[in-house]
């Protein structure tokens, strides 16, 4: 048995989704989150995959928020054996206990859809991540527990929560881990939030520890200063940029806290007559649910009262059913849709996105981090054509990006909530970050912590962790699932869509048949070699 702490990563490193942390101490296993894989197919083809540990042998699971990408496999953990507690604030429980369900239906919806096309194509059905009833056995698992308050996971580990200000019930974790030689203190950012938020307050966390993991999706990042005065004119101008007699301003938007501090800022300008007031439709199932759940926790919420406004306006619409979603593509005169997923991956959005991508009176406004390979991504770059469920759609629509209300914090406010958790005695872990996020925040963290004490792990890597510095046992495990140079980058399927598409426009723009076949003899040529 190994005398020290063992963590291993199995998400969240060299990208900025799936979250999943597996620490050993002896023959106990915790699990810090058990998220969804999202971004290009070879990341999200992790999710069918088998999980690189035996779940029934988990002791623990420690959630810090609910958002899918720290949770959303919560469901499989469960059904391939998992039986122990998920420890979880009240918030997060809540907004859990509709986003799996949701997350589930979204699965079986798309899976569905999918083998629709695969059986016209002679292609082998695929089955869904999970089912339904997978995601309510995983909230029965579900355990509350409140913040700052001790609470044993297993032998030898206690953790409490301190509030993370990037969601409702978000969370960094504490760890004290039991060692033959000390008891280590352990913190797990999770996603920190920052200092602009509307609906959460800021940050914080003890300092003075061992080891700190570290999320760093915005490290290379330095937003100008925000507040709600600036926040909401960014938003003014974008919306009055946006206006169409017949148009539509289209915000992929994550359901959960981000559409509610859309919807809260919107009325807000509309009722102080900073912008025209026109019809804002939340076309999301599961937005409208997390916003009940809003509601209810409007008094733990910094600005709650504004939220609870916003929801009663008498220009706020909620879709609920399928055909009321279809209705949309059918009305006249300028109006927002907000619609999940904020990613552009999943969700009524990309139903929108195929009725209004085409239309150059159209505006897309993205509000948040768009991993690489997604669809929100490859928009974000500036492709004049993309494919929605097989077709292809050529991009008219003014593509807008406003990262003002992101969830996360940025450089700056990242290095901030390091410095503060001073000493680092042993170790930095960058996690939850692409290349340029990790390298700029480990850039920033080196003025004020030892080069050495920086560490950047690789998807499914592991580190021994002593007392004095973590020490690298990757060498020694088996292979990675995917190759780490792979991860968090675009993957063979996103240039091969880009190919198609080129050769599309290509051949569209050639002059007659006779040069359309000099391009397909060209590509037949190159093919050959």
């Amino acid at each position: 048995m190994n005398d020290h702490p063992v963590l291993r990563f199995h998400g969240a490193a060299g990208t900025v989704t799936g979250s999943c942390f597996r620490l050993e101490v002896g023959k106990r296993q915790i699990l810090v989150d058990c998220g969804l894989f999202q971004g290009s197919k070879t990341e999200k083809e992790l999710n069918y995959r088998d999980f690189p540990f035996d779940p029934s042998a988990i002791d623990a699971v420690i959630l810090t928020h609910a958002h899918i990408d720290h949770s959303g496999l919560l469901p499989k953990l469960s059904r391939m054996g998992y039986q122990g507690p998920i420890y979880a604030t009240r918030g997060t429980i809540d907004l859990c206990s509709v986003m799996l369900p949701d997350s589930a239906h979204i699965q079986e919806s798309e899976v569905e859809f999918l083998n629709r096309r695969n059986l016209r194509r002679g292609r082998d059905p695929v089955t869904p991540i999970y089912e339904a009833r997978d995601a309510a056995i995983a909230v029965t698992l579900l355990r509350p527990v409140e913040l700052e308050a001790w609470q044993q996971a297993t032998d030898g580990v206690r953790f409490r929560f301190w509030n993370a200000g990037h969601l409702l019930g978000s969370t960094s974790v504490e760890l004290e881990v039991e060692t033959p030689q000390k008891t280590l203190r352990i913190l797990f950012s999770g996603d920190i939030g920052p200092s602009h938020k509307l609906l959460q307050y800021d940050p914080e966390a003890p300092s003075g520890w061992d080891y700190v993991i570290c999320e760093s999706t915005y490290g290379d990042t330095d937003r100008e200063e925000s507040n709600d005065t600036t926040r909401r004119e960014a938003l003014r101008a974008e919306v009055a940029d946006a206006y169409h007699p017949d148009g539509a301003l289209l915000i992929p938007s994550f359901a959960v806290e981000r559409t509610q501090e859309l919807l809260a800022d919107l009325v807000f300008l509309m009722r102080s007559e900073k912008i025209p007031t026109c019809p804002v439709i939340i076309d999301s199932p599961l937005a409208t649910r997390a916003s009940e759940i809003f509601l209810r926790h409007a008094r733990e919420l910094e600005s709650g009262h504004l939220l609870a406004d916003a929801l009663h306006a008498r220009n706020v619409r909620f879709t609920e059913t399928v055909e009321q979603s279809k209705a949309l593509d059918l009305m006249r005169g300028f109006h927002i849709v907000i619609a999940a997923s904020g990613m552009c991956e999943a969700g009524r959005i990309r139903h929108r996105l195929k009725n209004w991508l085409w239309r150059d009176e159209a505006t897309v406004l993205l509000v948040g981090f768009q991993a690489t390979g997604t669809l929100g991504r490859i928009l974000e770059e500036g492709a004049s054509i993309v494919r929605i469920q097989g077709d292809e759609i050529n991009v008219r629509a003014r593509i807008r990006r406003l990262d003002i209300y992101s969830g996360h914090a940025d450089g700056p406010e990242l290095a901030a909530w390091l410095q503060t958790r001073q000493p680092i005695r042993a170790g930095l872990f960058l996690v939850h970050g692409e290349e340029d996020g990790i390298a700029g925040l480990r850039k920033r963290a080196s003025a004020f912590l030892a080069e050495e004490k920086i560490n950047v792990p690789h998807l499914d890597g592991a580190f021994e962790l002593r007392p004095e510095r973590a020490v690298d046992i990757s060498e020694k495990l088996p292979e990675p699932r995917i190759d780490p140079a792979r991860v968090g980058h675009r993957d063979w399927h996103n240039d091969f869509q880009s190919l198609v598409l080129d050769l599309q426009q290509e051949l569209a723009k050639a002059a007659d048949d006779k040069a359309r076949g000099v391009i397909l003899r060209k590509l037949r040529r190159a093919l050959a070699e």
